[in-house]
Protein backbone atom coordinates (compact mmCIF):
# COMPACT_ATOMS: atom_id res chain seq x y z
CA UNK A 1 0.00 0.00 0.00
CA UNK A 2 1.05 3.59 -1.02
CA UNK A 3 2.11 6.02 1.87
CA UNK A 4 -0.69 8.46 2.75
CA UNK A 5 0.54 12.31 2.28
CA UNK A 6 1.86 13.60 5.28
CA UNK A 7 -0.83 14.53 7.89
CA UNK A 8 -1.57 18.13 7.57
CA UNK A 9 -3.77 20.62 9.66
CA UNK A 10 -6.32 23.58 8.22
CA UNK A 11 -5.28 26.63 7.21
CA UNK A 12 -9.06 28.12 7.45
CA UNK A 13 -12.20 27.16 8.98
CA UNK A 14 -15.67 28.70 9.03
CA UNK A 15 -19.23 27.93 10.24
CA UNK A 16 -21.41 28.80 7.59
CA UNK A 17 -25.40 29.63 7.79
CA UNK A 18 -26.76 27.59 5.53
CA UNK A 19 -30.13 28.30 6.80
CA UNK A 20 -33.37 25.72 8.51
CA UNK A 21 -30.70 26.62 11.64
CA UNK A 22 -27.97 24.36 10.75
CA UNK A 23 -24.64 25.59 10.60
CA UNK A 24 -22.29 23.72 8.45
CA UNK A 25 -18.54 23.48 9.55
CA UNK A 26 -16.09 23.58 6.75
CA UNK A 27 -12.52 23.28 6.35
CA UNK A 28 -9.62 24.10 3.86
CA UNK A 29 -6.23 22.98 3.86
CA UNK A 30 -2.58 21.75 1.16
CA UNK A 31 -2.44 24.41 -1.21
CA UNK A 32 -5.12 27.84 -0.89
CA UNK A 33 -3.89 28.17 -4.65
CA UNK A 34 -4.45 24.74 -5.35
CA UNK A 35 -6.85 22.33 -7.54
CA UNK A 36 -9.79 22.41 -5.58
CA UNK A 37 -11.50 18.82 -4.30
CA UNK A 38 -14.07 18.78 -2.13
CA UNK A 39 -14.08 15.17 0.27
CA UNK A 40 -17.61 13.70 1.16
CA UNK A 41 -17.92 11.62 4.04
CA UNK A 42 -19.92 8.65 4.34
CA UNK A 43 -22.47 7.59 6.76
CA UNK A 44 -24.46 9.87 6.63
CA UNK A 45 -23.36 11.41 9.55
CA UNK A 46 -20.02 9.88 9.88
CA UNK A 47 -18.14 13.82 9.83
CA UNK A 48 -14.72 14.07 8.48
CA UNK A 49 -11.58 11.90 9.34
CA UNK A 50 -8.78 14.07 9.37
CA UNK A 51 -6.86 11.22 7.47
CA UNK A 52 -8.90 12.14 4.42
CA UNK A 53 -6.92 15.11 4.12
CA UNK A 54 -3.98 12.71 3.13
CA UNK A 55 -5.52 11.38 0.29
CA UNK A 56 -4.43 14.56 -1.91
CA UNK A 57 -0.87 16.13 -2.79
CA UNK A 58 -1.17 18.99 0.06
CA UNK A 59 1.50 20.97 -2.38
CA UNK A 60 -1.19 20.23 -5.83
CA UNK A 61 -4.64 20.33 -4.15
CA UNK A 62 -6.87 22.65 -2.61
CA UNK A 63 -8.75 20.35 0.04
CA UNK A 64 -12.19 21.06 1.26
CA UNK A 65 -14.26 19.01 3.92
CA UNK A 66 -17.35 19.66 5.67
CA UNK A 67 -19.39 18.15 7.94
CA UNK A 68 -22.64 17.72 6.31
CA UNK A 69 -25.49 18.74 8.42
CA UNK A 70 -25.70 17.67 12.14
CA UNK A 71 -22.95 15.61 12.21
CA UNK A 72 -19.01 16.58 13.58
CA UNK A 73 -18.64 20.10 14.40
CA UNK A 74 -21.71 20.84 12.64
CA UNK A 75 -25.05 22.27 14.52
CA UNK A 76 -27.02 21.49 15.99
CA UNK A 77 -26.21 18.04 16.67
CA UNK A 78 -27.72 15.09 15.50
CA UNK A 79 -30.66 17.47 14.20
CA UNK A 80 -32.58 15.58 11.47
CA UNK A 81 -35.23 18.87 10.72
CA UNK A 82 -34.54 20.05 6.90
CA UNK A 83 -31.93 17.36 6.89
CA UNK A 84 -31.92 15.73 3.30
CA UNK A 85 -30.30 14.93 0.12
CA UNK A 86 -31.38 18.00 -1.46
CA UNK A 87 -30.41 19.98 1.46
CA UNK A 88 -26.87 19.12 1.45
CA UNK A 89 -26.85 19.53 -2.09
CA UNK A 90 -27.98 22.90 -1.50
CA UNK A 91 -24.78 23.48 1.43
CA UNK A 92 -22.49 22.12 -1.23
CA UNK A 93 -23.53 25.08 -3.50
CA UNK A 94 -23.59 27.48 -0.67
CA UNK A 95 -19.78 26.73 0.25
CA UNK A 96 -18.45 26.39 -3.45
CA UNK A 97 -19.76 30.13 -3.61
CA UNK A 98 -18.83 30.93 -0.23
CA UNK A 99 -15.07 29.68 -1.16
CA UNK A 100 -15.25 31.44 -4.88
CA UNK A 101 -14.50 28.02 -6.33
CA UNK A 102 -15.58 28.10 -9.86
CA UNK A 103 -15.67 24.54 -10.45
CA UNK A 104 -14.56 21.55 -7.81
CA UNK A 105 -13.67 17.98 -8.06
CA UNK A 106 -15.79 15.77 -5.80
CA UNK A 107 -13.95 12.56 -3.94
CA UNK A 108 -16.71 10.73 -1.83
CA UNK A 109 -17.26 6.98 -0.46
CA UNK A 110 -20.43 5.00 0.78
CA UNK A 111 -22.91 7.94 1.25
CA UNK A 112 -20.33 10.09 -0.44
CA UNK A 113 -20.46 8.45 -3.08
CA UNK A 114 -24.74 8.83 -3.73
CA UNK A 115 -24.19 12.55 -2.82
CA UNK A 116 -21.68 12.95 -5.03
CA UNK A 117 -23.76 11.47 -7.71
CA UNK A 118 -26.65 13.49 -6.63
CA UNK A 119 -24.76 16.54 -6.69
CA UNK A 120 -23.13 15.93 -10.19
CA UNK A 121 -26.22 15.49 -11.28
CA UNK A 122 -27.90 18.86 -10.17
CA UNK A 123 -24.76 20.72 -10.76
CA UNK A 124 -22.73 19.16 -13.39
CA UNK A 125 -21.17 22.71 -14.84
CA UNK A 126 -19.59 22.58 -11.07
CA UNK A 127 -17.83 19.33 -11.08
CA UNK A 128 -14.71 18.69 -13.13
CA UNK A 129 -13.65 14.89 -11.95
CA UNK A 130 -15.31 12.47 -9.87
CA UNK A 131 -13.90 9.43 -7.83
CA UNK A 132 -16.30 7.29 -5.84
CA UNK A 133 -15.35 4.90 -3.48
CA UNK A 134 -17.89 2.07 -2.36
CA UNK A 135 -20.68 2.90 -4.93
CA UNK A 136 -23.76 3.44 -3.09
CA UNK A 137 -27.00 4.35 -4.63
CA UNK A 138 -29.17 3.40 -2.16
CA UNK A 139 -31.55 0.85 -3.78
CA UNK A 140 -34.03 -0.65 -2.09
CA UNK A 141 -32.01 -3.89 -2.79
CA UNK A 142 -29.07 -2.67 -1.51
CA UNK A 143 -31.15 -1.75 1.84
CA UNK A 144 -32.44 -5.43 2.00
CA UNK A 145 -29.18 -6.39 1.52
CA UNK A 146 -27.00 -4.50 4.44
CA UNK A 147 -30.27 -4.45 7.05
CA UNK A 148 -31.88 -8.26 6.33
CA UNK A 149 -30.16 -10.84 4.01
CA UNK A 150 -26.38 -10.22 3.52
CA UNK A 151 -23.60 -9.33 6.02
CA UNK A 152 -25.87 -11.56 8.83
CA UNK A 153 -24.75 -14.99 6.38
CA UNK A 154 -21.09 -13.87 7.10
CA UNK A 155 -21.12 -12.26 10.88
CA UNK A 156 -23.74 -14.10 12.16
CA UNK A 157 -22.26 -13.24 16.05
CA UNK A 158 -22.30 -9.68 15.29
CA UNK A 159 -25.76 -9.62 13.67
CA UNK A 160 -27.10 -11.58 16.61
CA UNK A 161 -25.64 -8.69 18.84
CA UNK A 162 -27.65 -6.04 16.38
CA UNK A 163 -31.13 -7.61 16.21
CA UNK A 164 -30.87 -8.31 20.84
CA UNK A 165 -32.13 -4.67 20.84
CA UNK A 166 -35.40 -5.43 18.58
CA UNK A 167 -38.38 -7.76 19.52
CA UNK A 168 -38.60 -10.77 17.67
CA UNK A 169 -42.00 -9.40 16.00
CA UNK A 170 -40.28 -6.52 14.76
CA UNK A 171 -37.31 -8.38 13.00
CA UNK A 172 -38.78 -8.77 9.63
CA UNK A 173 -38.10 -4.76 9.13
CA UNK A 174 -35.08 -3.93 10.79
CA UNK A 175 -34.37 -0.67 9.45
CA UNK A 176 -37.74 0.57 10.15
CA UNK A 177 -37.49 -1.16 14.12
CA UNK A 178 -34.10 0.98 13.92
CA UNK A 179 -35.70 3.90 13.07
CA UNK A 180 -38.60 3.93 15.16
CA UNK A 181 -36.10 3.94 18.26
CA UNK A 182 -33.29 6.57 17.09
CA UNK A 183 -36.30 9.42 16.30
CA UNK A 184 -38.63 8.30 19.56
CA UNK A 185 -38.89 10.18 22.82
CA UNK A 186 -36.50 8.03 24.83
CA UNK A 187 -33.28 9.57 24.97
CA UNK A 188 -31.51 6.50 26.49
CA UNK A 189 -32.93 4.47 23.34
CA UNK A 190 -32.05 6.42 21.24
CA UNK A 191 -28.78 6.20 22.13
CA UNK A 192 -28.73 2.40 23.08
CA UNK A 193 -30.28 1.79 19.10
CA UNK A 194 -27.18 4.39 18.10
CA UNK A 195 -24.65 2.59 19.30
CA UNK A 196 -26.06 -1.02 18.20
CA UNK A 197 -26.10 0.70 14.91
CA UNK A 198 -22.61 1.95 14.64
CA UNK A 199 -21.17 -1.47 16.18
CA UNK A 200 -23.33 -3.70 13.33
CA UNK A 201 -21.82 -1.08 10.37
CA UNK A 202 -18.05 -1.42 12.23
CA UNK A 203 -18.10 -5.23 11.95
CA UNK A 204 -18.65 -5.42 8.54
CA UNK A 205 -16.69 -2.03 7.93
CA UNK A 206 -13.22 -3.83 6.80
CA UNK A 207 -12.42 -7.45 5.85
CA UNK A 208 -11.60 -7.97 9.33
CA UNK A 209 -13.28 -6.08 11.82
CA UNK A 210 -10.72 -3.47 13.18
CA UNK A 211 -11.41 -2.71 17.23
CA UNK A 212 -10.56 0.41 17.20
CA UNK A 213 -13.52 1.30 15.63
CA UNK A 214 -15.16 0.63 18.91
CA UNK A 215 -13.02 1.60 21.47
CA UNK A 216 -13.23 5.15 20.04
CA UNK A 217 -16.40 5.15 19.77
CA UNK A 218 -18.27 7.53 21.24
CA UNK A 219 -21.97 8.44 22.03
CA UNK A 220 -21.70 11.77 20.20
CA UNK A 221 -20.57 10.28 17.47
CA UNK A 222 -23.46 7.06 17.66
CA UNK A 223 -25.99 9.64 18.10
CA UNK A 224 -25.12 11.73 14.47
CA UNK A 225 -24.14 8.23 12.51
CA UNK A 226 -27.14 6.64 14.37
CA UNK A 227 -29.71 8.79 13.96
CA UNK A 228 -29.22 10.48 10.57
CA UNK A 229 -28.24 7.20 9.10
CA UNK A 230 -31.47 5.60 10.08
CA UNK A 231 -33.26 8.78 8.67
CA UNK A 232 -31.86 9.13 5.61
CA UNK A 233 -31.72 5.49 4.37
CA UNK A 234 -36.10 4.85 6.16
CA UNK A 235 -36.72 7.57 3.57
CA UNK A 236 -34.43 5.87 0.75
CA UNK A 237 -32.31 9.06 0.52
CA UNK A 238 -35.07 11.41 -0.38
CA UNK A 239 -34.88 9.88 -4.13
CA UNK A 240 -38.22 10.86 -6.46
CA UNK A 241 -37.18 7.27 -7.32
CA UNK A 242 -35.64 3.43 -6.67
CA UNK A 243 -33.32 4.09 -9.71
CA UNK A 244 -33.26 7.67 -9.83
CA UNK A 245 -28.84 7.98 -10.00
CA UNK A 246 -28.67 5.18 -12.41
CA UNK A 247 -31.29 7.50 -14.74
CA UNK A 248 -29.54 10.19 -14.42
CA UNK A 249 -26.24 9.30 -15.89
CA UNK A 250 -26.56 11.10 -19.15
CA UNK A 251 -26.24 14.24 -17.27
CA UNK A 252 -22.76 13.46 -16.21
CA UNK A 253 -21.74 10.82 -18.73
CA UNK A 254 -19.07 13.20 -19.85
CA UNK A 255 -17.19 13.87 -16.09
CA UNK A 256 -14.05 12.24 -15.97
CA UNK A 257 -14.64 9.83 -13.20
CA UNK A 258 -13.43 7.15 -11.57
CA UNK A 259 -15.11 4.26 -9.21
CA UNK A 260 -12.66 2.16 -6.86
CA UNK A 261 -14.89 -0.86 -5.15
CA UNK A 262 -13.78 -3.46 -2.55
CA UNK A 263 -14.51 -7.17 -3.98
CA UNK A 264 -15.29 -8.12 -0.47
CA UNK A 265 -17.10 -5.19 0.18
CA UNK A 266 -20.23 -6.40 2.46
CA UNK A 267 -21.83 -2.58 3.04
CA UNK A 268 -22.38 -1.88 -0.32
CA UNK A 269 -21.23 -4.92 -2.15
CA UNK A 270 -19.32 -5.06 -5.91
CA UNK A 271 -22.89 -5.37 -7.60
CA UNK A 272 -23.80 -1.61 -7.35
CA UNK A 273 -20.22 -0.56 -8.92
CA UNK A 274 -21.09 -3.10 -11.63
CA UNK A 275 -24.65 -2.41 -12.81
CA UNK A 276 -23.48 1.06 -12.81
CA UNK A 277 -20.87 0.59 -15.01
CA UNK A 278 -22.68 -0.79 -17.45
CA UNK A 279 -24.81 1.92 -17.43
CA UNK A 280 -21.59 4.65 -17.80
CA UNK A 281 -19.03 2.55 -19.32
CA UNK A 282 -16.72 5.45 -19.69
CA UNK A 283 -16.18 5.81 -16.24
CA UNK A 284 -13.28 3.60 -15.09
CA UNK A 285 -14.18 1.02 -12.97
CA UNK A 286 -11.18 -0.41 -10.66
CA UNK A 287 -11.56 -3.26 -8.40
CA UNK A 288 -9.72 -4.03 -5.39
CA UNK A 289 -8.95 -7.86 -4.43
CA UNK A 290 -8.28 -8.29 -1.09
CA UNK A 291 -10.49 -5.02 0.08
CA UNK A 292 -14.02 -4.54 1.83
CA UNK A 293 -15.53 -1.43 2.29
CA UNK A 294 -13.39 1.33 4.32
CA UNK A 295 -11.46 3.95 2.45
CA UNK A 296 -8.45 2.90 4.59
CA UNK A 297 -8.33 -1.03 3.42
CA UNK A 298 -4.91 -1.83 1.39
CA UNK A 299 -5.31 -1.07 -1.50
CA UNK A 300 -8.63 1.36 -1.55
CA UNK A 301 -6.61 4.36 -0.47
CA UNK A 302 -3.85 3.41 -2.75
CA UNK A 303 -6.27 3.71 -5.81
CA UNK A 304 -7.98 6.96 -4.33
CA UNK A 305 -4.72 9.11 -4.13
CA UNK A 306 -3.62 7.38 -7.85
CA UNK A 307 -6.75 9.00 -9.11
CA UNK A 308 -6.16 12.09 -7.84
CA UNK A 309 -2.68 12.24 -9.14
CA UNK A 310 -4.36 11.31 -12.30
CA UNK A 311 -6.53 13.98 -12.43
CA UNK A 312 -4.23 16.58 -11.79
CA UNK A 313 -1.23 16.09 -13.95
CA UNK A 314 -4.01 15.31 -16.88
CA UNK A 315 -5.55 18.79 -16.03
CA UNK A 316 -2.61 20.78 -16.10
Amino acid sequence: MTDLFPSIEPYATALLDVGDSHKVFVEQSGNPNGKPVVYLHGGPGAGNSPATRQFFDPEIYRIVHFDQRGCGQSTPHASLEANTTWHLVSDMEIIRQHLGIAAWQICGGSWGSTLALAYAQTHPERVTELILRGLFLDRKKEMRWAMQEGPKAVYPDYWEAFEALIPEEERGDMLSAYYRRVTGDDEAVQLAASRAWCLWEFAIMTLVPNPDYVENLTDEFALAMGRTSCHYFHHASFMESDDQLLDGIDTIRHIPTVMIQGRHDLVTPMLTAWELHQRWPEASLQIIDGAGHSAAEPGIATAIMAAAMKFAVERE
